[in-house]
């Protein structure tokens, strides 16, 4: 791995939001690695060179919406091919404590990757996803990414950043598959659950699910029950044979004599 790119919206008034998961986590990795972002001009972005494994450390100060060019400006000038990039972002999709690894794949609606997709021509590059929580209503996903967590949704982030922060000198030494392997068979909570709306919950209305609820209950007829009954219609018949031939005339020539 020879890049690996944070995104996040630069200044001071996004760092504490969701939309910045990616520049949270690479700002950490600079930290505890001893690695100085400086501000790089040509590249629009910050930028450290981590000296263990030689891999640049990148956040892009372009804005989301523009994240792929200092990408596409780096790995132009250093010959990095997608497949060398990691990119760190947040992810809707996972509850707050996931952290997952994949190569590929679409943007998701993700303004950043799609982006850096379409200036890299290419969507093989590996993509670390810190989940944040989804809203519930994708009106609603702009004003969420753009406000800070909850401070136990923070923690459980930070948590998940901690555990990917380990995995990740396994990525920067190429082995992605052992990092994935490491990274989600650690115990995490599952996939985020979008809030399901009032009107489509359970309804008073709908009698076809207490039906179905009745009739699981009833009891079947065993195969004893079903002969017992079926006896119980012969002795019947036989009852009422018996007392028409007591009060009918007997129509048998044979028998009159």
């Amino acid at each position: 791995m020879k890049l690996v790119v944070g995104l996040g919206n630069p200044g001071d008034k996004y760092q504490a939001t969701r939309h910045n998961a990616g520049f949270w986590l690479v700002e950490r990795f600079a930290a505890e690695s001893h690695t100085v972002l400086r501000k790089d001009a040509k590249f629009q972005a910050l930028v450290g060179r981590h000296e263990p494994s030689g891999a640049w450390l990148v956040l892009p100060q372009s804005y989301m919406n523009s994240s792929g060019r200092p990408l596409q400006m780096m790995a132009g000038f250093f010959k990095i091919q997608p497949a060398e990039i990691l990119v760190v972002h947040d992810e809707l999709d996972f509850a707050p404590g996931v952290a997952r690894i994949k190569q590929g794949g679409g943007g998701a609606g993700h303004n950043g990757l799609r982006d850096i997709s379409a200036r890299l021509g290419s969507h093989d590059y590996w993509r670390l996803r810190i989940g944040i929580g989804h809203p519930g209503d994708p009106q609603a996903v702009t004003d969420f990414v753009l406000h800070k967590p909850s401070p136990e949704d923070r923690a459980a982030i930070d948590d998940a950043i901690g555990r990917a922060l380990e995995v990740l000198p396994l990525a920067l030494a190429g082995d992605l598959q052992g990092a994935m392997l490491k990274l989600h068979t650690q115990e995490e909570p599952g996939k985020a659950e979008r809030p399901v709306k009032p009107d489509q919950a359970g309804k008073p209305d709908q009698p076809a699910k207490a039906a179905k609820a009745d009739q699981a209950e009833k009891p079947k007829k065993t195969k004893k029950a079903d002969k017992t009954d079926k006896t119980d219609q012969t002795e019947k018949e036989s009852l009422i044979g018996s007392f028409l031939k007591k009060f009918l005339p007997d129509k048998d020539p044979a028998r009159k004599k």
